[in-house]
């Protein structure tokens, strides 16, 4: 006789082990929720695993389009290391695009800073809560970022720039190239000065911190399957999701799939305009005894070098492409010269680039909260460039919102409702 296949019963089911689905799940662990975490991979393995490792306390204005024609026009024509796209794809993202642009203007995106400031704000702390409870401390670095400039244009431009954020309280320093030197030796004079931006934090692997926090959430009870979102159904008043280790069943599911949130939420009947920005990486060796301090955005190149665990990480900018497309790192090897020209690196670590998708959506806020046309169906999801970031903070307003408490902030501009029209 078939044995009927096992069930596992939980409080919660969270859908997605990045970075926003494992602080989800240990914030509802936290308040008392029985959870599993389920993914097709392990804990931290996709976009969490490649970004930069800031945890950005400094970006209170959301990363919009560029107002300016020239720049516009750099971009449409693949002039620029910072974005490239793939002109098949543009015309299915044209509309995205365009949402994109109005969003960007200088009203929109005051609005856009203002409701993003009580996320971006707990940042850091929040990070620094689940470290402490996971014993990760140690990887936590609270020296900032450099952001530098080849041209003295893009350096006062910068600097005007920094000291309209004054009224938002952030610690920064003006760097000529004597003072950029100073801080980080072993660049090159190619760079003539920067700003040290003080607030952020960084940690050097990323994707292990976020197995680090998955191993705190099963060392205190929660469970990890391996399965497909793409099996979630709705039975009564319970979800269900087919896994490796049989039918997991829970009154509530959170979405916190990434760039794969619209594949599991479109079925239910929401249409929400998530797109993605993919972006790639690689690893060097650095050259002899050259060590690089911080990580250090190179503005002028479009680029940004990194040191990991692994290695110095140069990551590329945004490539509008298809998000399931052929990798096409064709920015990697247009950054790759102009990272030599500043920092000395030797032979490349990886055998292949990295390649990720940063999940986005044209208003720059994410999706926190409840789906109102599905009782217990949660999201959390569209970080734009900054799921490192807010995860842990997403995690805990999430939480305090399943389970009845005080938010520690309005929930309210995450809402998918702005969405439902």
């Amino acid at each position: 006789m078939t044995q009927p296949d096992p069930e596992i019963r939980v409080d919660v089911i969270v859908l997605g082990a990045g970075i926003v689905g494992v602080s989800a799940a240990l914030h509802l662990q936290m308040r008392g929720r029985d959870v599993v975490l389920i993914d097709r991979r392990g804990a931290g393995e996709e976009t969490s695993h490649g970004n930069a490792g800031l945890i950005e306390r400094s970006s209170v204005i959301p990363y919009g389009v560029p107002r300016d024609l020239r720049t516009i026009l750099l971009y449409a024509l693949n002039r620029s290391a910072d974005v490239r796209s793939d002109w098949r794809f543009l015309p299915r993202i044209l509309p995205w695009l365009w949402q994109f642009w109005r969003e960007s203007a200088p009203g929109s995106l005051k609005k856009a800073a203002a409701d993003m400031l009580p996320l971006i704000e707990r940042s850091v702390a929040e990070h620094e809560l689940l470290m402490i409870e996971a014993g990760l401390l140690g990887q936590l670095r609270r020296t900032g970022w450099i952001e530098a400039f080849r041209s003295p244009r893009s350096l006062d431009q910068a600097a005007k720039n920094a000291a309209a954020l004054e009224p938002y309280g952030l610690h920064f320093d003006i760097l000529d190239g004597k003072a950029l030197r100073q801080r980080e030796p072993h660049t090159s004079e190619t760079l003539i000065g920067g700003i040290h931006w003080r607030d952020p934090a960084t940690v050097p692997d990323p994707g292990g911190l976020v197995k680090g926090y998955a191993d705190l959430f099963l060392r205190r009870g929660g469970r990890f399957v391996h399965g497909e979102a793409r099996t979630l159904q709705q039975d009564g008043i319970e979800w269900t999701v087919r896994s490796q280790d049989g039918l997991v069943r829970a009154n509530d599911v959170v979405i916190a799939l990434g760039p794969w949130s619209d594949t599991v939420l479109r079925p239910l009947g929401y249409r929400v305009p998530l797109a993605v920005k993919r972006g790639y990486h690689v690893h060097f060796r650095p050259r002899a005894d050259a060590v690089l301090h911080h990580p250090v955005v190179d503005v002028d190149g479009g680029f940004l070098l990194a040191p990991m665990t692994r290695g110095i990480r140069l990551t590329t900018g945004v490539e509008f492409a298809a998000r399931d497309a052929a990798p096409t790192p064709l920015q990697l090897d247009r950054t790759e010269p102009l990272a030599r020209e500043i920092f000395p690196l030797e032979r490349c670590i990886d055998p292949q680039p990295w390649m990720g998708s940063r999940p986005c959506l044209p208003d720059m806020r994410p999706v926190i909260g409840a789906a109102p046309r599905h009782k217990g169906l949660w999201c959390a999801f569209g970080h734009n460039h900054h799921g490192l970031t807010l995860g842990p903070a997403t995690g805990r307003l999430l939480a305090e919102m399943m389970t009845g408490r005080e938010t520690f902030t309005d929930p309210r501009p995450y809402s998918i409702e702005r969405f439902m029209a």
